[in-house]
């Protein structure tokens, strides 16, 4: 146990009084990641609307942006990056071609396959809201103490790679 007294804490604690059979130990650190990723989340999605995108269209147009020259890509390539489904690939691209950000073509080839790319409006929001971003991240991640970040990035890594099979 800590000396931590936080609600993950006191939620411990009742578990421990109510069931000392088992170890809710692992409470403490998925419990808190969890409140962590729920209010980094919100901390994200607060800067990402400023700029007039929701957090679905933000992923798609950084996608693009980071593809580099000419700033395209397949919807098939945008899903796999961002981790939709292709419906909802379809839907968040429907909206922002809607708002002339990205525009959609037919691909070179035997016709069927399309290529999705960044406007010139598009390219500048994005750049824009991206900028936004790294300095909102840079202001987050100040929270923890500079000795601390190279660990927690490397602890955290080592276990994403569990989850996404690259261990």
């Amino acid at each position: 146990m800590t000396d931590i007294d936080d609600q993950v804490a006191r939620i411990q604690q009742a578990w421990r009084r109510e069931r000392p059979d088992l170890d809710v130990t692992p409470i403490g650190t998925i419990g808190r990641l969890h409140r962590l990723a729920q209010a980094l989340t919100e901390e994200l999605v607060t800067v990402y609307r400023t700029h007039g995108l929701s957090e679905g269209d933000f992923d798609v147009m950084a996608a693009l942006r980071r593809s580099g020259e000419p700033y395209e890509a397949s919807p098939t390539d945008l899903a796999a990056s961002t981790m939709v489904t292709s419906g909802g690939m379809s839907k968040r691209l429907d909206r922002l071609e809607g708002a002339g950000l990205v525009s959609r073509r037919v691909g070179s080839g035997d016709g069927r396959g399309r290529v999705v790319a960044l406007t010139a409006e598009g390219r500048k929001l994005i750049d824009a809201a991206f900028a936004d971003h790294v300095a909102n991240e840079q202001r987050l991640l100040a929270m923890v103490p500079a000795s601390q970040r190279a660990a927690l990035e490397a602890t955290l890594a080592g276990w994403l790679a569990h989850f996404e099979g690259s261990v």
